[in-house]
C-alpha cells in the first residue's frame, strides 16, 4: 500500500495493551504519522463517554467513530457531530425477539446527548438485574418501558456465561430489517445496531469531507465488530489476538496488541 492518507483503529484488543494502555513505541509511530499530516480516527463499539482515557494515553484528540459507527464524535471539541440511532418501535421489537431467543438475556441501550456527558441524557440503561460484561459499570437501572421509550444508538444484550458467537447465531434466526447483529467480546455480549451501520459507515462519513477514499484507508481490527472497517478499508489490518472471522476478512495480520502489533505496520512508513 502507498502512504495511508488515514488510519482507522480499533481501540480494545487492538490499539489499547493488555492493561489498557498504549505503549510508547505504539505512541510513539502514531504520532510521528499525525505529525506528517496523516489523519488519525478511533473506531470503537466504546460509547463517547469512554473515549477521553485514550485520548489521554494518546496526548491529542483524534475524530472518534462511536457505538460501532452509530455516532461520529469530535473528542476535540466534546461535540456529537452525528448520531444513527434505532427508533422506539423497533427498540421494542428487539426487545421482544431478544427475551424470547435468549431466555434469561438482560437488555441495555445507549444513548448520546450532544458531548460525551451530557447530563441532560441519560446515557446507559439497563432492565432490572442487568449484569455489565466490563469492569466499572456504570449503567442505570430503569423498567423495560422507561428502557424502550428514547431512541438508543444501540441495543446490547447481555447474558452472563454465554458465547456471544452462539447468541448471535441464534439471534440471527430472528432478526433481519430491524438492526445489524454483532459482538466485540465473546463474554456473552450482542450489540445491535440501525441496519446498515458500522464502523465502516462511521468511516466513511468522517473521511468523505476530506476528500480520503476507501483505498487510502489502513484499519486496524481484532473483533467481528470490525470487519466491515477491515474490508471497507484500502489495506485492512488484523491483529495476531483477532477473531477468526476479522483475520479472515484482512489483508494482511500483525503481531497482537501485546506486542505493539499496530506499530510494527505503522513503521513501515514513519520512524
Amino acid at each position: 500500500m502507498m502512504l495511508p492518507a488515514l488510519i482507522a483503529t480499533d481501540v480494545d484488543g487492538t490499539l489499547l495493551d493488555e492493561n489498557e494502555h498504549i505503549t510508547p513505541r505504539t505512541r510513539q509511530v502514531v504520532r510521528a504519522a499525525v505529525a506528517s499530516g496523516v489523519q488519525f480516527v478511533l473506531a470503537t463499539g466504546r460509547p463517547p463517554r469512554w473515549v477521553p482515557p485514550v485520548v489521554e494515553e494518546l496526548g491529542f484528540a483524534p475524530m472518534a467513530v462511536c457505538a460501532n459507527g452509530a455516532v461520529v464524535y469530535d473528542a476535540e471539541q466534546d461535540r456529537i457531530i452525528s448520531a444513527r440511532t434505532l427508533p422506539v418501535d423497533v427498540l421494542t421489537e428487539l426487545a421482544e425477539i431478544a427475551t424470547r431467543a435468549i431466555p434469561g438475556a438482560g437488555l441495555a441501550v445507549e444513548r448520546v446527548g450532544r458531548s460525551a456527558h451530557d447530563s441532560a441524557t441519560p446515557q446507559f440503561v439497563s432492565s432490572p438485574g442487568y449484569e455489565h460484561a466490563w469492569l466499572n459499570p456504570d449503567n442505570t437501572e430503569v423498567s423495560m418501558a422507561d428502557l424502550l421509550s428514547a431512541p438508543a444508538v444501540k441495543l446490547l444484550i447481555r447474558k452472563a456465561g454465554a458465547a456471544s458467537s452462539e447468541m448471535a447465531a441464534e439471534l440471527a434466526k430472528h432478526i433481519g430489517v430491524q438492526g445489524d447483529i454483532t459482538y466485540s467480546t465473546n463474554n456473552g455480549l450482542i450489540e445491535i445496531n440501525p441496519v446498515g451501520t458500522s464502523k465502516a459507515t462511521g468511516l466513511e462519513e468522517v473521511a468523505r469531507p476530506l476528500g480520503i477514499a476507501a483505498e487510502d484507508v489502513v484499519a486496524f481490527g481484532d473483533m467481528p465488530n470490525d470487519i466491515p472497517m477491515l474490508l471497507w478499508a484500502g489495506h485492512g489490518v488484523a491483529m495476531g489476538n483477532a477473531h477468526p472471522d476479522a483475520i479472515a476478512a484482512a489483508n494482511e495480520v500483525t503481531a497482537p496488541n501485546t506486542d505493539d502489533g499496530l506499530a510494527r505496520v505503522l513503521e513501515r512508513w514513519w520512524l
